[in-house]
């Protein structure tokens, strides 16, 4: 077996633990939401936002730590974000019975509206880092508090609105059969697998794109970003087979606001200077896309276009896939 196919295998092996962990993950999320009577947004903005965003973590830890690879963390963050909007247009596409943005509650304008927020301040971030005039707190750049503070404000805001929200948005029907205790612990078994093979991912991910010969920012963005995504992914699915569409979608929102609190951390775990000086300016590039990506689905949430292409998909899923690929061409081209 050459070292291709066995790195290959790797990969295989990550995706498949992830297969199995992603929807016990989201089933288990579901009944927690049934048995506290929390909205399912809230469950998939909290837990599992947070579980499955814990790849880009680790990621981006180690990659400015023991890699130093600034590019690597940084394109991981923003294109996950970028990654886990395109998911929506998947969504669109298995949803054959309308436009899936028809059916998404418009609660979610608040978690895409924050992400419009945290997403933008990390590309200003990105172009003035290198800048003379960037003020500078210690080792880190003064942005990173700010984005910490930004995200505490969005979670705290998302908690206030579900709270407002609480007996039109809980979980209504028969209680399930499985207990709440039995239900966290499912939960937190899942989450471990999908977390483990969520890390684990990433450097199976770098193996195969130095086997490749792509270069870190390209890397980063695209193939890292989409490796760390695979739990969004297949947990958001999952969601949705159960019947459980809001709280996929707040998984999808809430881990991008999570990568951004990731950033910041990468930001203080990177020893040598800012994050944002040491990475490329192009990773702005990403950055408003997934800006302009957030304010497509934003419109989409607040106009609830039903026209569909070819009854396949419609406007906003063309929109999405048009905005990804140009800046997935550019980062190509200008990648370094």
């Amino acid at each position: 077996m050459t070292a291709m196919t066995e790195v290959w295998g790797k990969f295989a092996i990550c995706v498949a633990l992830i297969a199995v962990g992603g929807p016990a993950l989201a089933r288990y999320g579901d009944i927690i939401a049934q048995r506290t009577g929390l909205s399912r947004s809230w469950i998939g903005l909290l837990l599992l936002a947070t579980a499955t965003s814990l790849p880009e973590l680790f990621t981006g830890v180690t990659a400015v730590t023991a890699a130093d690879a600034p590019n690597i963390a940084v394109g991981d963050a923003l294109g996950s974000c970028i990654f886990n909007l395109a998911i929506l247009v998947v969504l669109d596409a298995l949803n054959r019975d309308g436009s899936v943005f028809t059916r998404m509650g418009q609660g979610h304008i608040l978690t895409a509206g924050f992400g419009v927020i945290l997403v933008g301040f990390a590309g200003a971030s990105l172009l003035l880092g290198a800048s003379e005039f960037a003020p500078k707190l210690f080792h880190i750049g003064v942005f990173t508090p700010i984005l910490i503070i930004l995200y505490l404000v969005a979670m705290r805001a998302a908690f206030d609105y579900e709270a407002r929200l609480a007996v039109a948005g809980a979980v209504s029907g028969p209680k399930p059969e499985i207990g709440l205790g039995r239900a966290i612990v499912g939960y937190l078994a899942a989450a471990a697998v999908v977390a483990s093979a969520g890390i684990w991912l990433p450097f199976v991910g770098l193996d195969i794109a130095e086997a490749m010969g792509w270069r870190a920012t390209f890397v980063g963005t695209l193939f890292i970003a989409a490796a760390t995504s695979a739990p969004e992914m297949i947990v958001t699915i999952a969601a949705v087979r159960l019947g459980a569409l809001d709280m996929g979608i707040a998984n999808l929102l809430g881990s991008n606001l999570f990568n951004m609190l990731v950033l910041a951390i990468d930001d203080i775990a990177y020893r040598p200077g800012s994050l944002f000086a040491a990475a490329s300016p192009t990773h702005a590039v990403t950055a408003f896309a997934a800006v302009v990506m957030s304010g497509i689905v934003i419109v989409a949430l607040l106009y609830r276009p039903s026209t569909r292409l070819f009854g396949v998909v419609g406007w906003t899923s063309l929109s999405l896939s048009i905005v990804y690929f140009l800046a997935s061409y550019v980062i190509y081209l200008h990648g370094h």
